[in-house]
C-alpha cells in the first residue's frame, strides 16, 4: 500500500519536483517488497510458482516508476491529467 499511497500523495503536491520526490519514496517500498518476496520464497512460505510472477510485477512497477521519474526530469510533455474529486 505504500507504493500507490506515495504516488497519490506526490501527485497532490504543487510541483513536478515534489512529485518526483514522492516517486522516489515509492521506489523504496517496491525494493523492500521484492526483498520480502525473496525471503518468503527462501524460507519456504512462498512457492516458486507464485514468487516468479509476483517478482516480475514488482520489477515492472519499479521500471514504470523509474520511467516516470525520467520523464519528469527531462521535462517530457505530460498527458492531460484528470482530477477526481
Amino acid at each position: 500500500m505504500s507504493i500507490p499511497a506515495n504516488i497519490v500523495e506526490g501527485r497532490s503536491q504543487g510541483s513536478e519536483k515534489d512529485f518526483g520526490r514522492f516517486l522516489r519514496y515509492a521506489l523504496k517500498p517496491a525494493c523492500e517488497l521484492e526483498y520480502h518476496l525473496t525471503v518468503a520464497r527462501d524460507i519456504g512460505v512462498l512457492p516458486n510458482k507464485d514468487f516468479t510472477p509476483l517478482t516480475t510485477e514488482v520489477v515492472e512497477i519499479r521500471k514504470m516508476l523509474n520511467g516516470l521519474l525520467k520523464s519528469i526530469a527531462t521535462g517530457t510533455p505530460k498527458q492531460e491529467r484528470t482530477v477526481v474529486e
